[in-house]
């Protein structure tokens, strides 16, 4: 087992190419080229990290799905650290397919886009705890294919963009050649990491590794139906209390407002479901950079923005905002920001002494997922110039 913790993380980030590009590295031009392309000649305005999560729903894979629900967080709280060069602060999408369920179309080779890439991480995790097993065939080259062909991967050559496979059938099941669709991934400049679910030799022989191989990507293997553990600390209980407190300061706007409000809460209430510890990992990561709502909360929209404010009608705002003036509704949005990062800093610095407190007593592994991700990705993302705080 200790392949796969080592190995899943380190696909996480391995990026490769024919020419390969540093996160915050030009391209490499001929002097005589007359057309030079945008990406190539402009260093872009954001850098990504686009992840797309191809999950096995079949019957026997409950277990992957909770864990890929329980370490989420911990992946996000990673990623809000990282920078790219030395201050580019790179934006991570996620992607989610499903496959191998029999509730999925068979004209489709049993396989769903759940969610294209996205930075919204509630719904995200909606779409995470959406997902149900059920039997079915298991296509690995035709969800790569589909992935590949429907998803914006873009064309900057700084971005890490991966896809994690993960199941427990043999990688060669389905019409469409699982190594066609390694040559695709590479002309995407996109890394295939594939997670066996059970044992690593098993893996192998069923060719989950030479699917990974071919794109330069890691083959790892993983316990799916290992038990996930989590420590809990002194600091747990505050910081799910500074959560509810957190929650307060958004003010919903617009047709989808208040449904987004109410998926905040839910998705709160999932993590908790799964476990307090969850609950608060989902709290850090809504403590960070990377937790962004611009598209409902008035807080983070003037941000962005602050001449937002002015181009509202009075139906499209909160009813505590409605018959106030435009002076006023910034002076209670800057208000609320203030709060808002205050309580943030606030949970920062607990999550900072939580940290220490579980490294020191921390005497057992934790996720598999979790392991296997996170270790690789400082390994990884070393070879694309980036760095963490």
């Amino acid at each position: 087992m200790k392949h796969m913790n080592y190995i899943l993380g380190t696909a996480l980030l391995l990026f490769m190419t024919g020419t390969s590009y540093g996160c915050n590295l030009k391209a490499h031009t001929k002097e005589n080229t007359t057309l030079i392309t945008r990406y190539t000649s402009e260093k872009p305005k954001e850098q990504y990290v686009k992840i797309a999560l191809l999950l096995d729903t079949s019957n026997s894979m409950d277990g992957l799905i909770n864990q890929a629900k329980a370490q989420l967080w911990d992946i996000v709280n990673e990623f809000t650290h990282a920078k790219c060069g030395t201050n580019v602060r790179p934006s991570l999408q996620i992607a989610l397919y499903e496959y191998g369920n029999d509730n999925l179309s068979s004209q489709e080779g049993y396989i769903r886009q759940v969610l294209g890439f996205s930075n919204d991480l509630d719904e995200i995790s909606e779409k995470l705890f959406s997902l149900t097993t059920n039997g079915g065939e298991e296509y690995c080259g035709q969800v790569i294919h589909t992935s590949l062909k429907q998803l914006d991967w873009g064309k900057n050559a700084g971005d890490l963009k991966m896809i994690f496979i993960a199941g427990n059938e043999p990688f060669t099941q389905g019409k469409l050649d699982y190594k066609d669709a390694a040559t695709n991934a590479q002309e995407k400049d996109v890394i295939v990491n594939t997670i066996f679910c059970g044992n690593y030799d098993q893996g192998i022989s069923t060719m989950w590794k030479k699917g990974a191989m071919l794109t330069g990507g890691e083959y790892m293997a993983i316990d799916h139906n290992r038990q996930v553990v989590h420590i809990n600390t002194p600091y747990d209980d505050i910081i799910i209390q500074l959560n509810s407190k957190l929650n307060n300061t958004y003010i919903s706007y617009g047709s989808i407002g208040r449904q987004k409000k109410a998926l905040q809460s839910m998705q709160d209430a999932n993590a908790a479901e799964l476990e307090e510890v969850v609950a608060v990992k989902r709290a850090v990561s809504k403590s960070s950079r990377l937790y962004k709502n611009s598209q409902w909360d008035l807080v983070d929209a003037a941000e962005d923005d602050e001449s937002i404010i002015s181009e509202f009608k009075e139906k499209e705002l909160p009813e505590e905002l409605q018959g106030k003036s435009e002076n006023e509704i910034k002076a209670y949005v800057k208000e609320k920001k203030a709060e808002r990062q205050e309580i943030q800093k606030k949970i920062q610095e607990l999550n900072a002494k939580r940290e220490v407190y579980i490294a020191e007593h921390q005497k057992e592994e934790t996720g598999e997922l979790e392991n296997a991700m996170l270790s690789a990705i400082k390994t990884q993302a070393s070879k694309k110039n980036f760095t963490w705080d």
